[in-house]
């Protein structure tokens, strides 16, 4: 397919590399440009006026001045959730704080209850429709989590939807071991034991039917210690499985250090960081930033220090970290404003950490994230804009026309 008339060709990049600091603001565009497309894939591209006779061969379609980027890669979410969490939602309108309502029975703990009541084929069918409601959005890649079952078997169930998910969809998708993301009520007063369940009871199980992509932790003052979450990620990784950190959402927690001593492709929130974090976060193998800041706007709580980070050359990935508690959205139009509203990243910066770096936090950089010739075509189509700015300006508006997947429009 011969794609024509593009008013912008956004993220144009002949080679792939992990954006950091200053990087982050150059966002490549081509201006009335084309694109091929052949085998699901980005064959060529390059400016109307370069087209020869014999380029119009292939079936054709005419963009009439649309603007087109790669789709948006958010690498963080918890997808899987068994019920929505919206009285929960009153109980913050009336003033109660995140842990008093965890504190009354909700929060993860309710999520998990929830979810070990509900079975594997509800389960997969909520999770699907909300899937497909973010890929009309624009996600063209997506990593999910599991951690609301907290038992043997409310976590494999959740890790085999995620494999159906991925068995049943065209885009890319990563699956996260993520038991460790609360203590059960069973282990409140006996930490060790549930560790213990979570090394050699559920990982082992998860290594045999090959259910999870990477590990991570909830590395929080009241939920796992930065010691807990170095030995749980040290075990995942003797199973083949690569850390991502929950760190410092609301408190220093030592998760930036975990994640640090563990090699992880990721850090996580990053709400309230020091500047020994931001020391750590700005070497360049330091894991991958990545900043959440839905959950800031739903929880009415600190963002991160983007700017800060980016000043100090970390590699920020922007996601939405799509769940029933603190972020029960997953549009990453309305993450690419936030970031721009809240944490004064520049549109050119947001758009970088949601495409290119955030295929790069799941390890997708050389399937997706950029116009890359070999790369899919999983693209959004906008309608007619005057230019990029104006997807974080128009932060309510739904500006995408078409989404395109594996070459293919939906």
């Amino acid at each position: 397919m011969l794609i024509t008339n593009i008013k912008y060709l956004v993220n144009v990049r002949k080679e792939t590399k992990l954006l950091r600091g200053n990087a982050l603001s150059e966002l490549p565009v081509l201006e009335n440009a084309f694109l091929k497309i052949n085998d699901n894939l980005i064959e060529d591209y390059g400016l109307m006026n370069e087209l020869k006779d014999d380029d119009f061969k292939d079936e054709i379609y005419d963009a009439k001045q649309a603007t087109v980027l790669p789709s948006w890669c958010d690498s963080h979410t918890h997808l899987v959730f068994a019920t929505t969490r919206e009285n929960e939602f009153i109980d913050k309108i009336k003033g109660l704080s995140y842990a008093e309502i965890a504190a009354k029975g909700g929060g993860i703990l309710n999520s998990a209850k929830k979810l070990n009541e509900t079975s594997e084929e509800i389960l997969l069918e909520q999770a699907q429709a909300r899937l497909n409601e973010l890929i009309l959005l624009g996600t063209g890649a997506i990593e999910i989590k599991s951690g609301y079952g907290l038992s043997v078997e409310g976590e494999l169930k959740m890790l085999r939807v995620i494999q159906q998910l991925k068995k049943q969809n065209s885009i890319p998708i990563k699956s996260t071991f993520l038991g460790a993301h609360a203590f059960p009520e069973n282990y409140k007063l006996d930490r060790n034991a549930y560790i213990d369940v979570i090394i050699h009871e559920m990982l082992p199980k998860i290594a045999k039917e090959n259910l999870a992509d990477y590990i991570d932790v909830f590395c929080e003052k009241g939920f796992f210690t930065q010691q807990e979450t170095e030995q749980i990620c040290k075990a995942g990784i003797e199973y083949g499985l690569k850390a991502k950190i929950h760190a410092n959402q609301l408190n220093i927690s030592g998760g930036v250090q975990a994640g640090s001593n563990t090699n992880a492709i990721s850090v996580d929130h990053l709400e309230t960081i020091g500047d020994e974090e931001i020391q750590l976060l700005s070497q360049s193998n330091s894991p991958i930033t990545t900043l959440l800041p839905g959950c800031s706007f739903f929880l009415n709580m600190q963002y991160a220090p983007a700017r800060k980070l980016i000043e100090n050359n970390a590699a920020i990935a922007l996601a939405s970290d799509f769940n029933p508690g603190s972020s029960p959205s997953g549009n990453m139009n309305f993450v690419v404003a936030l970031a721009c509203i809240q944490l004064k990243m520049l549109p050119e910066e947001a758009i970088n950490a949601s495409t290119i770096n955030g295929a790069f936090a799941m390890e997708l950089q050389n399937e997706v994230g950029s116009i890359t010739k070999g790369k899919r075509a999983n693209l959004i189509f906008t309608k007619p804009i005057s230019s990029i700015s104006l997807l974080p300006y128009s932060f309510a508006t739904n500006l995408i026309d078409k989404i395109m997947i594996n070459g293919n429009f939906i």
